[in-house]
């Protein structure tokens, strides 16, 4: 069936360019709607803020895919396209497995984060990607690939990080681990000079950390540390941290909001599922309140690329409802943005105000460039494309693995062709 109303992404400010969706729940739908279209894009959760999930022509929904399956003896659990992570979570959980590590969203799929390189934080902690073990997709052709870190080598570095441009992605194998108990703790009022002096501090303090600021009155409003029960380094949560002060109650990251949808803070002990991510599975992210931008750079430049965007604040600010800041480890995976480099990631949640933000963007990536800023694929920039092109170097490479699975480019839209395949 095709959608009757326009569609959009999950915050509002796309709005699809076809109204021809289908939903495939088989390998075999999916080959029949691919043998049906000359062009077309893969839809998962939709919360992507650009165009690179757009088609002109037609769209197909993996939601539907939702299998959910554990090896226990290997370590490792297989997930349909369309599961999410909030519902990945309680599955592992209840067998005595964890994931590494979560994003500040359980909303979005395992297939759409691991294809466009989404991240959680930590010093020793790669993005979410970096755990796939294999994958499985349907090409233009209507072939069932399998690729798996073990037996295929280079061409599964490639295809992780895909953005839909190799297939439709049918399934995603992850490692696990045993489950663990994580303490969240947040501290209100770090200035500026002590994030300075103590950056490395902070971020080795816990086992996920995130730095928020409005970028006013240099100062971090929030610092939030995520302790992992049992580590050599569990965070001893002092009322005074560099001369932020601990938090008496839950907080949101934006001052005045109430933290009713946020995880439990306060040192509460929980499931690693249910103090990773922000926010709560059971809270909607409201849509038409928000875009969101964030660059990643080398983290040897952190502070400096902090106190670079410090410089703007008067420009970015008053579009601005709250900046997240935090580390990523490297990976091996080749349009991950911490391909082969410890990143730091400097995020920023708008008010939904594209013409302003369209303007300031440009200010904030030219003052970045001379740290070489590689966006989220699935966010606002607006860089330009030889420039985001030469931050990769293995983009030769991928181009022509798309190729080989995709020579038609069935799969590529105006995103893509922009910046990849120019």
């Amino acid at each position: 069936m095709f959608n009757t109303e326009p569609l959009t992404n999950w915050a509002g400010n796309i709005t699809y360019s076809t109204d021809r969706v289908r939903q495939a729940s088989t390998v075999e739908e999916i080959r029949s709607y691919l043998k049906a279209e000359d062009k077309l894009r893969v839809l998962g959760t939709r919360h992507c803020f650009n165009s690179i999930a757009d088609s002109q022509h037609a769209l197909l929904s993996v939601i539907p895919l939702q299998e959910m399956t554990l090896d226990a003896a290997a370590h490792t659990v297989t997930v349909g396209a369309g599961v999410k992570y909030g519902q990945l979570g309680p599955y592992l959980e209840q067998n005595k497995f964890a994931l590494h590590n979560l994003a500040s969203l359980p909303h979005i799929s395992v297939a759409g984060a691991c294809s466009t390189a989404t991240h959680g934080s930590g010093e020793r902690n790669a993005n979410l990607a970096s755990i796939v073990s294999a994958l499985e997709f349907v090409t233009a052709e209507g072939d069932l690939v399998k690729l798996s870190r073990e037996s295929d080598a280079a061409e599964f570095q490639g295809a992780v990080v895909g953005l839909g441009a190799l297939g439709v992605i049918t399934r995603v194998t992850l490692k696990v681990q045993p489950t663990y108990q994580v303490r969240q703790y947040v501290y209100r009022n770090l200035s500026f000079r002590q994030m300075q002096d103590h950056f490395d501090e902070l971020q080795a303090s816990g086992y996920s950390v995130s730095l928020f600021t409005d970028w006013r009155r240099k100062n971090i409003s929030e610092v939030w540390i995520k302790s992992r029960d049992g580590d050599v380094t569990s965070f001893s949560a002092p009322q005074e941290l560099f001369g932020a002060k601990l938090a008496q109650q839950n907080l949101h990251p934006i001052e005045g909001l109430s933290a009713e949808n946020c995880t439990p803070q306060m040192g509460v002990p929980g499931a690693w599922y249910e103090r990773l991510p922000h926010f709560r599975m059971g809270f909607t992210p409201s849509a038409g309140k928000e875009l969101q931008t964030e660059y990643l750079l080398p983290r040897r430049h952190a502070v400096e690329a902090i106190l670079a965007v410090e410089r703007l604040h008067e420009q970015v600010s008053p579009h601005l409802l709250i900046s997240e800041i935090r580390t990523i480890a490297a990976d091996d995976l080749w349009l991950s943005m911490c391909y082969r480099q410890p990143s730091v990631a400097i995020h920023f949640t708008w008010k939904q105000d594209w013409p302003a933000v369209r303007n300031v963007l440009p200010v904030i990536e030219k003052e970045l460039s001379p740290f070489e800023p590689r966006p989220h694929w699935g966010k606002l920039f607006t860089m330009a494309p030889g420039d985001l092109r030469a931050r990769y170097e293995k983009l030769g490479d991928f181009v022509n693995l798309a190729k080989k699975y995709d020579p038609k480019g069935k799969f590529r839209n105006d995103f893509l062709n922009q910046n990849l395949f120019a």
